[in-house]
């Protein structure tokens, strides 16, 4: 079985604009002039930080948070495309001909609200994309809303750099945090 690790840093990866940057201090540890008997670290980041899911509370009200999520839509088969620029319906009907219900594209690319539409309407269970957000500045809002109202879970900030286009299972399960509207991911490729 082999293992790929499509996690991005956590303290190292880039962040959104205007979201906090991930830090920690160590509460314990064993760099005092007395050390602790173990190490416990104090953690700060954003429900976005770093390689991470959009729950639909992300930009729907009152809707699921992260700790609602069904977790057989992170964790199954998935498959892995490249693909560059502007992600068109039409190339989105070319990727849902694949029967995908996982979907991950590999390269510096962009979600159309039209593209959004046609995985709503093919009934995808999650997107992963290797950049930041869906969209652009003005359209990521709609977007988010369109995936985010088919309950089609949002991978953000995957390095897909050491994937090969194809199938695997995706392993990409949220913290269960009650009440947020993302969470980071460990997210990783099993080779079928």
């Amino acid at each position: 079985m082999k293992i790929t690790d499509i996690t991005r840093e956590l303290f190292s990866a880039k962040v959104y604009p205007g979201d906090p940057v991930p830090s920690y201090r160590h509460m314990m540890g064993y760099d005092k002039e007395v050390p602790d008997i173990c190490q416990v670290s104090e953690l700060f980041l954003g429900s976005h930080s770093g390689t991470h899911l959009d729950a639909p509370l992300h930009f729907l009200e009152g809707e699921k948070d992260v700790s609602q999520l069904e977790l057989s839509r992170a964790v199954g088969e998935c498959l892995v495309v490249s693909a560059e620029g502007e992600i068109t319906a039409e190339k989105a009907r070319e990727f849902m001909a694949l029967s995908p219900e996982r979907l991950l594209i590999k390269g510096d690319i962009t979600i159309t609200p039209q593209s959004a539409e046609v995985f709503a309407e093919g009934g995808l269970l999650t997107l992963g994309v290797e950049g930041m957000t869906v969209g652009t500045k003005e359209t990521g809002p709609q977007v988010h809303r369109i995936l985010l109202g088919a309950e089609i879970l949002i991978i953000e900030s995957l390095d897909l750099s050491s994937a090969e286009d194809g199938k695997y299972i995706l392993s990409a399960a949220p913290l269960r945090m009650a009440g947020l509207d993302g969470s980071p991911v460990r997210a990783i490729l099993i080779s079928i």
